[in-house]
């Protein structure tokens, strides 16, 4: 995870990289929970993940995507991001959790999730620094509160 370029201290991408630590904390306890053979606790943990990227995907599609995919240069990246997005929450909302194959799917999912936010956090963020205006800035965060209504951006 990319330390060097000084995103991490924008608000919004703060919150973007605070919600990507809950979502992958979510998921390494469904993934403990399936270990440890307490399948009880898996489905309200992979409903819980399916809520917090629903509103995460939201604020960042709305928002710093939309914004940034204006520009040729960062389109076909974001498209990727956003089909990534698509395939993880229809796997969420469908998964069956009684099926083998699912629950191996979902490890597979998890790993996969790492690999997108890296994507996101060691590519994306960064590149929206020098990418995007003020009023931009302005645009993308005002998506984010508009997926958060309950929530502010720390400042």
């Amino acid at each position: 995870m990319c330390h060097y370029c000084g995103c991490r201290e924008i608000p919004l991408i703060k919150e973007f990289i605070a919600e990507h630590e809950s979502v992958t904390d979510t998921a390494g306890a469904a993934l403990r929970a399936l270990d440890d053979g307490d399948r009880a606790l898996v489905p309200d943990l992979v409903a819980r993940m399916e809520r917090e990227l629903v509103a995460h995907w939201q604020g960042e599609e709305r928002g710093l995507f939309a914004v940034m995919s204006a520009d040729p240069e960062y389109a076909g990246y974001i498209a990727a991001l956003v089909r990534e997005h698509r395939e993880l929450g229809a796997f969420l909302r469908g998964i069956d959790l009684s099926s083998a194959e699912d629950i191996a799917r979902l490890r597979e999912a998890v790993v996969e999730l790492h690999h997108h936010i890296a994507k996101e956090e060691d590519g994306l963020f960064p590149a929206s620094l020098t990418a995007l205006t003020g009023d931009e800035w302005d645009r993308a965060m005002r998506a984010w509160r508009e997926a958060h209504p309950a929530q502010g951006l720390s400042g």
